[in-house]
């Protein structure tokens, strides 16, 4: 049982907690917080695999260049 079965009474369950534990006025910048963070971990989370798969192209192309003088 992981987080994906939660449900909707589990979703539901977890907003009601959080309105009663943060209150209506402070949730929204609780939102907001969160979904910025989630946005810059996937950009920076995507940069490093652009960045990886990039060095793996000029490994390649050295490689080839230097069979190419070979």
């Amino acid at each position: 049982m992981g987080i994906a079965n939660i449900g909707i009474p589990g979703l539901i369950l977890i907003v009601i907690l959080a309105l009663i534990i943060f209150g209506p006025k402070k949730l929204p910048e609780i939102g907001k917080a969160a979904g910025q963070t989630l946005r810059e971990f996937k950009s920076s989370a995507n940069n490093l695999i652009d960045d990886d798969s990039s060095d793996e192209n000029k490994n390649k192309e050295k490689e080839k260049e230097d069979q190419n003088k070979a």
